[in-house]
């Protein structure tokens, strides 16, 4: 049975839980809630997600939440996953010209400027609580970002000569980081919750790999074994942020995120290091039960892949019925860094029987053929 290219990508490099060699990591849509609306979460999250989205939004309600989530994002650029797959499937004892054209082909595919792929995701435990204008929040959880690309050129060739076997070989490089963190933060609102401000202090351990997969012509993609054992190292990291309410209607958002720059041994030597990242949003409640939100990087993110960067406009609608029984939801994000990607629709989908919530969210890359997926389960009180 023939994977489809993004789910390719995600065994490819998520096999490894994927993680090495940067100088920053981009943000990563946490939680089904955000992510069914285009990756805005910074405005609206004020359950337990807000440990890792903004903290001030933990004071916004007055609720005890506690929460398991998971997900992940996979991306396939120009077709890389097709690529592989075809090269996979090269017959290498056609000793014809024509399947060496065709196995120039490949190669030609796979080397192009741009083919690359990258994953990232999230999952953990969350927990709020409050004491009054007081809230507080602490969350157990793992944050993954890394990307592929071609190392060694794919070449394809004869080379015992015309009439042999084709050959058709190349390497790609596998980089990333796993974040492992335990998070504790506390946030304060202000004037009858027209303003709230909160902070979050994590102890993070960094698994940095630096690894590689050969590239080889009717032979499967493998990092079995192929990504050895993570650099691990321990730091810590302090995001900060703040929630602006003038009225019922709207809200104002704003986190900073690893504003201390946390800083990792990487895989081979050398240090990585976690820049900050800022971003923004906007919330609108035209009515109690209709949402309206917008998420932007305020800062451009290096991410694994070489060339590549994330800087995220995000955007969405969460609309709920049945005294929020069901809750609706959809949204788009662009890459505003990266050309080659389009405007990516989500939805999402939202269920609540008293204090029992469930959730789960995605979207799909059309052009790209990349996809992202999140689930959660939840007790609010």
């Amino acid at each position: 049975m023939r994977c489809s290219p993004w789910l390719r990508i995600a065994i490819l490099l998520g096999a490894s839980a994927l993680p090495s060699h940067a100088s920053a990591t981009e943000f990563v849509i946490a939680g089904p809630r955000a992510m069914g609306m285009g990756g805005a979460g910074v405005a609206v999250t004020t359950n337990a997600l807000a440990t890792y989205w903004n903290p001030a939004g933990l004071a916004m309600t007055q609720t005890v939440d506690i929460r398991a989530q998971g997900g992940g994002q996979a991306t396939d650029r120009l077709g890389l996953g097709d690529a592989l797959n075809d090269l996979e499937k090269f017959n290498t004892s056609d000793t014809s010209p024509g399947n060496l054209a065709k196995g120039q082909s490949i190669a030609d595919r796979i080397n192009q400027p741009g083919a690359t792929v990258s994953v990232n995701g999230s999952a953990g435990l969350y927990l709020k609580g409050h004491l009054g204008e007081h809230a507080f929040g602490f969350n157990v959880s793992d944050v993954a970002t890394g990307g592929g690309f071609v190392s060694t050129p794919v070449q394809a060739s004869q080379p015992g000569g015309p009439g042999t076997p084709v050959t058709v070989a190349g390497q790609m490089a596998l980089r990333g980081l796993e974040a492992r963190q335990l998070a504790f933060s506390y946030a304060y609102a202000f004037s009858d919750k027209t303003f709230s401000v909160g902070i979050t202090a994590k102890v993070i351990q960094g698994a940095a790999y630096n690894g590689s997969t050969d590239l080889q012509g009717g032979s499967g993609v493998s990092t079995i074994d192929h990504f050895g054992k993570p650099n691990i190292s321990t730091t810590y990291g302090i995001d900060i942020g703040a929630i602006y309410r003038p009225s019922s209607l709207i809200r104002f958002a704003v986190v900073a995120k690893d504003i201390n720059k946390p800083t990792f041994d990487a895989a081979g030597g050398g240090e990585l290091t976690l820049e900050p990242q800022v971003r923004a949003g906007v919330a609108v409640n035209p009515y109690s039960t209709l949402t309206l939100t917008a998420d932007v990087d305020a800062t451009s993110n290096k991410t694994f892949v070489p060339g590549v960067k994330s800087q995220l406009l995000s955007l969405g609608v969460e609309q709920t019925i049945l005294s929020e029984f069901l809750s609706f939801r959809a949204g788009t994000f662009k890459n505003m860094q990266d050309a080659s990607t389009p405007f990516v629709p989500t939805a999402g989908l939202g269920i609540r029987w008293f204090s029992f919530r469930a959730d789960a969210g995605g979207g799909y890359d059309f052009r790209a053929k990349g996809a992202l997926v999140s689930a959660s389960i939840s007790f609010t009180f």
